[in-house]
This record gives structure tokens, sequence and C-alpha cells, in this order.
């Protein structure tokens, strides 16, 4: 009995290393609409070569796929390697590496036309695709806030400027990424205004307190859009003397009627609202990609010499010109998070097996938290 245990215990362990071996990948339908997410075998690492570090993955976070732009790039494939952000040790370096040394911990975002998943036990990675993870700072904490905190920065200092003394709206403020922006923002001294679409996540941002300093509450004042009864412009203008609102990150908006829209997005703001509380010289950034502007919609922005930026924080990954730039946030958010300035919104670990499932959910927004694999 005992040695059928034995025997039990040790065919559960070679399942497991071979998982470990595999990555995850998303294949694609003939539709490019239902997509699957499958462990498929890895090759083995290459042998390390030029400025590439030889990487052993401890934990990998999931962000949504964007197969719209993959397939714009022309990187669109049979089978798209999952998990792009990931956090480990550096087994090796190569002859030209000289960022790393072997043993550092590390953090970074892999590349967009990387072909190998982040749920691999080892990847090859080029060193300026990863910055040094601070001693204090969890695996599971390093990889679940860099891709936030990256896109974070983005919207508050490349697209922005916030400053002491700005409004930040954030909408939906309760999500990983939103909650990110709020701290941020709060950090640099602007007061903070988000919006919540159940109780729960008001209930949430109105518990939002820093973990240094003074600890007041990190938004001002938190519109629930969940019943119908609030107005977000008249809350936002009354919340700022009439004003308006100087930054504005949404998280989605209607383009069109009410009644035209899914049902998914009928609780997010319309356009024309966001346009109405921005204030003079305000700027709004936008996740939305397919943002479309009537003549009447860009005469009011004229008037109020406002501007509407993008946030696309694929950018980095598209050019290499400001790849100094690039580091320097990276470094900057693991210093934030470092320091308690950033408390990511994550949660529980998830084992590798389960990461298909995992994957899914995040595909879908089917989640509320940031999803974490350990390995």
């Amino acid at each position: 009995m005992n040695e059928l245990g034995g025997l039990n215990r040790d065919l559960g362990l070679v399942i497991i290393l071979q998982l470990k071996m595999k990555g995850l990948y998303c294949h694609l339908a003939e539709s490019n609409e239902d997509v699957k997410f499958v462990f498929q075998d890895k090759e083995s690492v290459p042998h390390v070569y030029d400025h590439y570090v030889k990487l052993q993955v401890k934990v990998c976070a999931f962000s949504p796929l964007n197969i719209k732009l993959l397939m714009e790039l022309k990187l669109q494939e049979d089978f798209l390697p999952i998990g792009r952000e990931v956090a480990g040790v550096v087994l090796e370096v190569g002859p030209k590496v000289s960022f790393f040394k072997p043993n550092d911990g590390v953090v970074g975002i892999l590349p967009l036309d990387c072909k190998e998943s982040g749920l691999s036990n080892t990847l090859l990675v080029h060193e300026h695709s990863l910055v040094k993870k601070p001693e204090n700072v969890s695996w599971v904490d390093a990889a679940g806030t860099i891709c936030d905190g990256l896109r974070a920065y983005m919207a508050l200092h490349t697209h922005t400027h916030v400053s002491a003394g700005t409004t930040v709206l954030v909408m939906e403020g309760a999500n990983p990424f939103g909650t990110i922006v709020i701290q941020l923002a709060h950090h640099r001294g602007a007061k903070v205004i988000s919006t919540a679409s159940t109780v729960e996540d008001k209930m949430y941002l109105e518990g939002l307190r820093p973990t240094v300093g003074i600890r007041q509450p990190l938004v001002a004042r938190v519109v629930n859009l969940y019943d119908g009864k609030v107005d977000l412009v008249d809350s936002c203008l009354e919340e700022t003397g009439g004003l308006g609102v100087n930054i504005v990150i949404d998280c989605g908006v209607q383009l069109y009627s009410k009644e035209d829209e899914p049902v998914a997005k009928q609780h997010l703001p319309h356009k024309h609202d966001i346009l109405s509380l921005l204030s003079v010289g305000g700027h709004w950034v936008t996740t939305v990609e397919n943002l479309q502007l009537d003549p009447p919609d860009s005469q009011f922005l004229f008037r109020k010499a406002a501007t509407i930026s993008f946030l696309n924080e694929e950018v980095w990954q598209l050019s290499n010109m400001h790849q100094g730039k690039y580091l320097h946030i990276l470094k900057d958010v693991m210093e934030k998070l470092s320091c308690g300035t950033f408390r990511p919104q994550l949660d529980e670990p998830i084992p590798i097996y389960e990461a298909s499932v995992a994957m899914e959910m995040v595909q879908k927004k089917q989640v509320k938290k940031k999803q974490v694999v350990r390995l």
C-alpha cells in the first residue's frame, strides 16, 4: 500500500513537471472570434547569446489578448503565446549583457513578437525587456503590477501632466488598472474622482487608503452609476466648482444611443458626457481604439482647447526610439511598489493547470482582479 502511494506521488510529480515544460497558447478559430487556450509542448531554450538572458519564470500575469492589433501587425499565428508579464530569476546571461548577472530577480513584459509563452519554465529574453525586481517586492506583486503600472504612467505622464491641484476622473476605478491610476494620481497630489458600477465597487473605492502619510481617502468622490439616479456630468461639475475635470481616463464609452449599444456597454458613460465634463484645456485619455467623433464634438473640443489621447501601451514595443524612457518607467513602477505607493488588486495566485480557464475568463473580461499564475 505504501509502495502504491509512493508510485502515485511520483506519477503526480512527473505530470506537474511535464506541465511546467509546456506553454499556454491561444488557438484562433477561422472567424478569429472564438478562441481556445491550450497547452503546447515547448522547445528547449536555445543557447544564450548577445544581449539575451535565460530566465527562470516564477510568476506570470494575464492581460486580455489584443487579437485585432496582432492581425494588423501581421503577427497573427495559428497559436499565439499567452502570458507576457513575467517575473523570475536570471539563470544565465549572454556575452553582451550589461544590466544583469545570474541570480538577479527581474520583471518585465515580453515583446509582442515573442514566440514563447510566459508560462514556460525557462525563457530567453532580451535584457532591454526587463528591469530588476526590488528584494522586498514579491514575485506575485511584481508580475501583477508591471503592465498596469506602465499604462498608468502613460495615462498620467506621457499623455497628460498630472500635478498637485489637478482633478482626475478615473472611470471604473475598482479594476486593477484603475486602482493603480488612482494611487499614482493621489501620490502626485491630484484630486481623484471615480465611478462605480456596483455597490461592491463603491465600497472598495471608498475604502482605499494610502499606506504611507495621512490616511485620508484616495478617492475624493465616488459616483455610483449602478442605480441611474446620479448624473455623472452634474457630479463632476459640482465637485470641481463648475470648472470641469482636468484629466479623464476611461475604460470604454458609449458611441451611440443607449438602445443601439450592447448590454455590456450600457453602464459606460456616453462620449458626450465625457466632453461635457472636461475643463478648459482638459485631457481625455481613452482606451477605445475605434472612438468616433462627429464635427460638433470636434468643435466642442476646439472651443475648450481640450485634447484626446489614445492609450496603447504596446507603442513601446512597436518602436525602440524611446527604449531608455520605457525602462525608466518600469523601474519607477517597481520603486513605487517597493515603497508602498502601489498596492495592486490581485487575485490569489492560481496553479498552472488552471491557467487556461483563468485566461478564458480574462479574455472575456469576467474577472475583477488581476489573474496571476505561480509556476
